[in-house]
């Protein structure tokens, strides 16, 4: 499938039926954050499990919906994610997840990063491999659900995960390169801190030196924010490594980076 063309509505209220019907089937996908929060998972769990012929898949799933106590998008997407590695690990169905992965709407896709992510039976090295479709997507939603599908995996195996997504910062799709930043972020968004990299950044500069002056602004931005959240609570180690950098690389990207780096400690 090619790349989103449309632009998307700005507000729920102005997608249009035919489109959040064409949303709700798993059809396109969608085109910015106000389509991502308008889609029905639950409509579209139950027609994308009746087109493949496992709606006895539904019930369980639809039980551990309802005992979400405040449901969003992303608790609803995890746990559908989750679910479904039980149900695909009970049948052996890994026809299914294959379908799941590959499918054309990025909410479904989405559910496949958890699944993925959620299995425990994967060493951390075979989990950043078998991550790495999801990071490379072309939406962004995958993308941005991809670290978090990982994340608590990686605080948990830092020195290899970080081992590992270095080889990443040389990637050449500037989505690996920005995923091996943002999945490591000390305080990151929507997720928990990984408290080891608040108090010792230096763990992942093997991560962040390769990144220091990226071309690509999606990269540089993960890279300041990840250096901003270390500034929180070592800014000296912070400031250390701005000015070194500003010493090391004299270029417009790196100095991006250290502005924003630096924007909480010079407040």
């Amino acid at each position: 499938m090619s790349k989103i063309q449309r632009k998307g509505a700005r507000r729920i209220a102005d997608i249009s039926i035919d489109c959040l019907a064409s949303l709700n089937r798993g059809e396109i996908e969608t085109a910015n954050l106000m389509e991502w929060l308008a889609v029905d998972q639950r409509f579209l769990l139950e027609h994308i499990l009746q087109q493949n012929g496992r709606i006895h898949y539904l019930k369980p799933i639809l039980v551990l919906l309802d005992q979400l106590q405040k449901p969003t998008v992303n608790s609803i997407n995890e746990t559908i994610g989750r679910a479904l590695l039980d149900l695909i690990t009970q049948y052996r169905d890994n026809t299914f997840l294959t379908i799941l992965s590959d499918h054309a709407a990025d909410l479904v896709r989405c559910w496949a990063t958890y699944t993925v992510g959620d299995d425990k039976q994967l060493e951390i090295e075979k989990l950043l491999l078998s991550m790495r479709p999801f990071a490379a997507d072309r939406h962004f939603g995958v993308r941005e659900i991809s670290w978090m599908a990982i994340r608590n995996r990686i605080a948990l195996d830092l020195e290899r995960s970080i081992a590992g997504l270095s080889l990443w910062t040389i990637e050449k799709d500037e989505n690996l390169r920005r995923f091996a930043s943002e999945a490591t972020r000390p305080r990151g968004v929507w997720c928990k801190h990984i408290d080891r990299l608040k108090q010792e950044p230096s763990l992942a500069l093997s991560i962040l030196e390769p990144l220091k002056s990226d071309p690509s602004k999606y990269v540089q931005d993960s890279v300041g924010n990840w250096l901003n959240d270390a500034s929180k609570s070592q800014p000296g180690f912070v400031r250390a490594l701005c000015n070194r950098w500003e010493q090391e690389s004299d270029t417009k990207e790196t100095q991006y980076i250290i502005r924003k780096t630096l924007r909480t400690i010079l407040k």
